[in-house]
């Protein structure tokens, strides 16, 4: 068991780079003027790659959480609020991840609307859940 809990932090951390750097990503993109086209054509290679990367580590995540909370008896996996909590926050996280695969997309296509500020904002998102999901884990509040 513990060598599963070791391979699902692993792939948290792996998850939580791409979830981290890929709105960084987002924010140069957005910087990037129009006729800088081959800055442009890089990000775009970065943030697909980077993005399937984050599938792998996000895919892993998922499967090796619910492997681990499925060894949980069902008495303390009812009792567990914290688990639950951290159950819905990293439901949030994998809507944020697809958002993600949805704005690489947009950027490929060339058709961003948003600013580098707005990016900037979405950036944070994902450090936030960070902190509650840790917490959560960790101190087992509830």
């Amino acid at each position: 068991m513990l060598w599963i809990k070791a391979f699902h932090v692993v792939a948290v951390v792996s998850w939580y780079a791409g979830l981290l750097y890929l709105p960084r990503l987002f924010v140069h993109h957005a910087l990037t003027p129009a006729s800088d086209q081959i800055t442009l054509a890089r990000f775009k290679i970065m943030e697909r790659k980077l993005y399937v990367m984050m599938c792998i580590g996000g895919g892993a995540t998922v499967t090796l959480g619910l492997f681990l909370a499925s060894q949980l008896p069902t008495d303390k996996l009812l009792d567990a609020t914290w688990l639950h909590i951290k159950v819905v926050l990293v439901s949030f996280l994998i809507a944020y991840h697809f958002y993600c695969g949805h704005l690489v997309k947009v950027f490929a296509a060339d058709h961003n609307t948003r600013s580098h500020t707005w990016y900037r904002f979405f950036n944070e998102v994902p450090a936030l859940f960070l902190i509650a999901i840790v917490i959560l884990a960790v101190v087992k509040p509830f």
